[in-house]
């Protein structure tokens, strides 16, 4: 079960809302390994799409300088669905086909309905697990 402290929760969500009518996107921080998600950093939809994200070199630049002083590493991605279910398209399964990522979470938080919901997957050579979530205290 992945754990994700409630403050990063609700920067995605607010990150998802502040970027419509795109997909918003951004990075998860935490411990290689780890189930605790500590932090969320948010990035910059280089796609400008509402259906399709993708997060540049200054994503994971700012990314590296958020989470290194405390001792984080990137351990997964988060997207935003604009009109869908949060579940993976064939576009994002076909994006986490990478052997760097094996491992990575993969957040969607969707905005389809009143409610932002959060879900989480675990994606690995087209294979598709949803991992249970958990909010936590931080």
């Amino acid at each position: 079960m992945l754990r994700i402290a409630r403050s990063a929760q609700a920067e995605m969500i607010h990150h998802a809302i502040a970027g419509l009518p795109h997909e918003a996107c951004g990075l998860l921080g935490g411990v290689p390994g780890s189930d605790l998600i500590e932090a969320f950093v948010p990035t910059r939809n280089a796609d400008a799409s509402a259906k399709t994200y993708s997060i540049g070199p200054d994503g994971f630049l700012a990314a590296d300088q958020a989470l290194g002083p405390r001792g984080l590493d990137v351990v997964g991605v988060v997207h935003s669905h604009t009109h869908t279910d949060p579940y993976p398209s064939p576009t994002d399964v076909a994006q986490a086909d990478n052997p760097l990522l094996v491992g990575w979470h993969y957040v969607i938080v969707s905005l389809r309905d009143r409610e932002p919901m959060l879900r989480c997957w675990l994606l690995d050579g087209g294979e598709i697990v949803e991992e249970p979530v958990a909010i936590v205290t931080g």
